[in-house]
């Protein structure tokens, strides 16, 4: 049994790492609601909340638009990648047929290549087919890539529920299609949110390939966007600060809204074999 000198040491190096974690946390805050006039000066703790930084923020940067964009490709390419990574998973991990573990190794190897090597070949092929600066230039890419991590998660979780369940399900008449949508996503709610919250993040926080494959600003990403509007107001740290808030704060509300789905599926998915 843990004694309690091993608890409080425990909890010690928690909480020191809890601190080191939210200090960059804590100093982005009282950047962004602090008074623009002092910090460019220097850093000192704000006289109140300045609000007006966030609105400025969001008119001069247009952040408006970008995160509209943004919404419209994180929705698109969660959903897409939700859906198609559920069924593939569940073929290859429920269903037995030749070729599924060659298959699986496949999509296993999309995890392997970086995204720089793919980058250029798959610019020029969008840029054929008239796909830049359009939503599925940034839709269809990201989703490619979510989905190598989609199906090995959902696999791992379809193989770790119970065959009892499956056959029992079998025995009464239910088709595979039942199977999947009326027994195993339901019980696999944890598991499909834990995979949601990550490919946001992924999908919300991609630069990358936002800036290969867009040029004009009607098609820009909130990352793309910031990039831009640090570049014109590289010495307004108020303003950089609260904008970097704008942009994250749909990553948190997403998180919180799923938190303990994400944790039980992180959970759940450390303890089954």
């Amino acid at each position: 049994m843990t004694t309690r000198t091993e608890r409080l040491f425990t909890y010690g190096i928690l909480g020191l790492f809890t601190i080191i974690s939210l200090t960059p946390v804590v100093g982005v805050l009282f950047s962004a609601f602090g008074d623009r006039s002092s910090l460019d000066t220097g850093f000192s703790l704000p006289d109140g909340l300045n609000w007006g930084n966030f609105s400025e923020a969001w008119t001069r940067g247009h952040f408006g638009t970008y995160m509209t964009n943004s919404v419209l490709v994180a929705v698109a390419v969660v959903s897409v990648t939700t859906v198609l990574a559920v069924l593939a998973a569940y073929a290859l991990g429920v269903m037995r047929f030749p070729g599924s573990n060659l298959l699986f190794y496949l999509f296993i190897l999309g995890l392997t290549l970086p995204q720089e090597a793919v980058l250029v070949p798959l610019y020029f092929d969008l840029r054929y087919w008239e796909l830049t600066d359009t939503y599925w230039g940034l839709i269809l890419p990201q989703t490619a890539q979510s989905l190598a991590f989609g199906v090995f998660w959902m696999r791992t979780y379809f193989r770790s529920t119970p065959r009892a369940v499956v056959e029992a399900a079998r025995i009464d008449g239910a088709s595979s299609w039942t199977v999947l949508w009326r027994i195993l996503v339901p019980m696999g709610r944890p598991a499909i949110s834990t995979m949601v919250v990550i490919v946001f993040m992924w999908t919300w926080n991609e630069f990358l390939m936002a800036l290969v494959m867009v040029s004009d600003e009607a098609h820009r990403t909130v990352p793309l966007g910031l990039a831009f509007f640090q570049g014109q107001h590289s010495s307004d740290t108020a303003l950089l600060a609260a904008a970097s808030v704008l942009i994250a704060l749909p990553v948190v509300v997403v998180y919180l809204a799923l938190q303990r789905r994400f944790i039980e599926g992180m959970l759940t998915g450390s303890t089954k074999e």
